[in-house]
């Protein structure tokens, strides 16, 4: 292997052999804007030596924070190309979680996106002694703005050219030096038991994923991908640059965040990536659209859905439908859901894929019926992203698939799922105990419980520690119940608890703001706030007869027996979840103790209290009484 297996070195060769060719495109004022691999590389280059000029050496770390924009990857290659270990955040990082990771980085430079980021960089400069520099690339409301280091990315951009004026062979003789076995990249992990860890992980590493990937889902020249997920995400990361440069397709960056939509259907992308989160929102959308069309427009849906699920379930077993059931699947088709795949700007998708965490059967089951190839990709940020995906014709709704084809998995005495393979990760960042945890003997040890089916297809049940043992002894997963309780599109979030001396399965529920809320409009139900809304009693009921739906799919130990409406909305920034979304359960566990303490008794509400800060920094607690539903 040499320079040339290396993300930059790939880049190099892309602007030899096709340096006209498109290989980013962003959308700036309404209008795609594209740049080709020969200036794709010249920018990097640029930037590249920028960073020498700076002083950034071999080993230092450069921290990127923003949404997603071309030059959050050129920042990446180009820290790559002069050997620094870039650092990607995710862009809703509140202060605090950014100076804990710039503090364990010891970052000495920054490319913050806007003023936004740069505020919240320089409110936590003075925790991290080390960090030199901060380079932002959109100069809107910069103006005015001094600090030590503040400069724009094309400043750097224009040290890099006079540097490459004065030494023209520099950047070839760094590239050269550049190894495959090189940390490429520090991906932070998920962070669902503690502050996220920060994972080495090679050239090697993410290429051999990305070959892997490339040999079971074919995808090349020609091809398009739009990159919307958080740069800071493994998901995001192994598609949108390993992947991108091991096969040299487009990577589309849409305008806005509210325009990804709109972006997508003019794109037609040739395959997605999504964690389910995003995948849920899109059945909410078409649920809420349904029951808010006309009466025979909602019976030709239902109508539709019928055919398509018929058609669905006989693939699934391997069984040819008969000729009138195809017949009826197109016509479905025609009339329905292609319509709803162009609204959703999946029209041209060869392949969508699902990560980060499970998808619920329902939702999987969904898109098959409306015609979208969605596949289950299981991994973690440790072995680079993927280490199981379903194959095309192959897909089972309550599995993840099977193995790439260099990886190996097993499951220890204990249950848990092991993996090896040539992306396994390096190490934790400066954290050799974490690191011995997780590896032993080449083995990732995933903290996943799981097993395989008689087919080989691997079954992820939960995360091992919160894998529970209900009142009669069988084993629960909480983590599925939930899933089939998101299937509504007035629940965003549900924690289920049981288990450990438990009497019975309880949960809390996050109600979906946006879609009960124009639930209750149709109805003419006053409300104020998320918290009105959540206490009214027709809301209550509506989610009750969603969870009894639930509770008539599962077995009799592992039904909801109690549940109650939260007063708030989890959130990442209260800790409750991840970044990516996933519920920090521990920590939910602990912070919301009374409440479950309540739905594990049997009282009829409980009062909480929320600390409420105004303008002038006064304090005050709101009392709020939570009711507690109790079903048969």
């Amino acid at each position: 292997m040499s320079a040339a297996d290396t993300l930059p070195g790939l880049l190099a060769r892309r602007a030899a052999d096709r340096p006209n060719e498109v290989a980013l495109r962003e959308k700036e004022f309404g209008i795609w804007q594209e740049t080709t691999w020969a200036e794709y590389l010249g920018r990097v280059r640029a930037f590249a030596l920028g960073l020498v000029e700076l002083g950034i050496e071999k080993g230092d770390r450069i921290a990127i924070i923003g949404d997603n924009r071309p030059e959050w990857v050129i920042a990446e290659l180009a820290a790559q190309a002069v050997g620094a270990l870039p650092l990607g955040l995710y862009q809703d990082s509140i202060s605090e979680e950014l100076a804990k990771m710039l503090e364990a980085a010891e970052a000495r430079l920054i490319v913050a996106e806007d003023q936004e980021q740069v505020d919240k960089v320089l409110e936590v400069r003075d925790r991290v002694p080390g960090l030199e520099y901060v380079v932002y690339y959109d100069p809107r409301g910069m103006y005015g703005y001094e600090a030590p280091g503040l400069m724009s990315f094309e400043e750097v951009e224009a040290l890099g050219d006079r540097f490459r004026a004065r030494f023209p062979g520099e950047f070839v003789t760094r590239l050269a030096k550049v190894q495959p076995g090189d940390t490429a990249l520090l991906c932070t992990t998920s962070g669902t038991t503690s502050i996220p860890k920060l994972a080495m992980l090679s050239h090697a590493n993410l290429l051999a994923m990305a070959a892997q990937l490339v040999e079971v889902d074919p995808m090349g020249r020609g091809d398009e991908f739009v990159s919307f997920l958080p740069m800071a995400w493994i998901g995001e990361q192994m598609v949108g640059v390993a992947s991108a440069m091991l096969t040299g397709f487009t990577v589309n960056f849409p305008e806005e965040t509210a325009t990804v939509r709109q972006d997508l259907r003019e794109i037609g992308p040739a395959f997605l990536m999504s964690p389910p989160r995003i995948w849920e929102n899109m059945v909410s959308d078409v649920q809420v659209m349904a029951e808010d069309t006309t009466r025979l427009k909602r019976w030709i849906y239902e109508w539709a859905m019928k055919q398509g699920a018929a058609a669905t379930e006989a693939a699934s077993g391997g069984r040819r439908a008969p000729v009138l059931a195809r017949f009826r699947r197109r016509l479905a088709d025609w009339t329905v859901f292609h319509p709803i795949r162009d609204q959703l700007g999946l029209n041209r998708v060869k392949r969508a894929y699902t990560g980060g965490a499970a998808l619920g059967p329902d939702v999987f089951r969904f898109f098959h019926t409306i015609g979208v190839n969605l596949k289950q990709l299981y991994g973690q940020t440790e072995v680079s992203g993927i280490s199981v995906v379903h194959r095309d014709g192959d897909v089972r709704f309550h599995t993840v698939g099977t193995p790439f084809p260099e990886t190996e998995i097993r499951i220890s005495d204990t249950g848990e799922i092991l993996c090896r393979s040539p992306a396994v990760f390096e190490g934790y960042f400066r954290n050799p105990k974490a690191t011995a945890e997780t590896l032993e003997n080449g083995w990732l040890h995933s903290g996943d419980a799981g097993y395989f089916d008689e087919d080989g297809h691997l079954v992820v049940i939960d995360r091992l520690a919160d894998v529970m043992k209900l009142a009669d002894g069988t084993n629960f997963s909480p983590q599925f119940v939930e899933n089939k309780l998101k299937f509504s599109p007035y629940i965003r979030e549900a924690v289920v608890f049981g288990g450990a001396g438990a009497p019975f399965v309880t949960t809390m529920i996050a109600i979906d703001m946006e879609n009960a809320g124009q639930w209750a409009e149709r109805r003419r139900i006053p409300y104020t706030t998320f918290t009105d809304l959540a206490r009214r009693a027709e809301v209550y009921r509506l989610i009750r007869r969603h969870v009894t739906g639930v509770n008539e799919e599962l077995p009799p130990a592992a039904r909801v027996r109690r549940f109650l409406l939260l007063h708030k909305e989890l959130h990442a920034d209260d800790a409750e979840l991840t970044r990516t979304r996933k519920v920090r359960r521990r920590y939910i566990a602990d912070r919301f103790g009374d409440i479950i303490g309540a739905l594990q008794g049997d009282g009829d509400s409980i009062t909480v209290a929320t600390e409420i800060t105004y303008q002038d920094g006064r304090t005050s607690d709101v009392a709020h009484e939570l009711r507690i539903e109790t079903l048969d």
